[in-house]
């Protein structure tokens, strides 16, 4: 998993493709007791917080993902979180994000990953666009195969 180039140019790839704002991935690390989730790759970044950001699994976006491996989609931050819960979400405040779409990354039955797509204007992210993104994973990135269930 340490194919820099592979990851951000698909990451550019498919920001571009979908028509988003901002993109990034978040990916599983093994830490000394437990996981941790860091944003690895960004594309259409103002800045590189993101790199700072560490999460435990069950907190912040990545980690909600992970944990659940089900997609995540809020449409309009303003209307559907309040001011004091953004503490608790920092990819969206240090991105300054509107609306964003998230969708967990399989590689041989378990998450490995998260991809996010965002927007900072007036348009939202809205089911169509996380389909758009749920389809873009499903075929893996990078080293990723995006397999959710193995059969055997």
């Amino acid at each position: 998993m340490n194919d820099h180039v592979g990851y951000q140019a698909e990451l550019d790839e498919i920001r571009n493709k979908l028509g988003f704002d901002f993109m990034a991935l978040a990916l599983v690390e093994t830490a000394e007791f437990d996981y941790v989730i860091k944003w690895k790759y960004a594309s259409g970044n103002l800045n590189d917080r993101f790199k700072r950001i560490v999460l435990r699994s069950g907190r912040g976006i990545a980690g909600l993902v992970f944990k659940t491996g089900k997609p995540l989609l809020l449409s309009s931050v303003r209307d559907q979180m309040g001011p004091d819960s953004l503490f608790r979400y920092p990819i969206i405040k240090s991105e300054n994000l509107a609306s964003f779409g998230a969708v967990p990354l399989w590689n041989d039955a378990r998450v490995a990953g998260v991809l996010l797509g965002g927007f900072r204007g007036e348009e939202q992210v809205d089911e169509a666009r996380l389909e758009a993104l749920k389809q873009c994973v499903q075929h893996g990135i990078g080293d990723l195969n995006g397999k959710e269930l193995l059969l055997s």
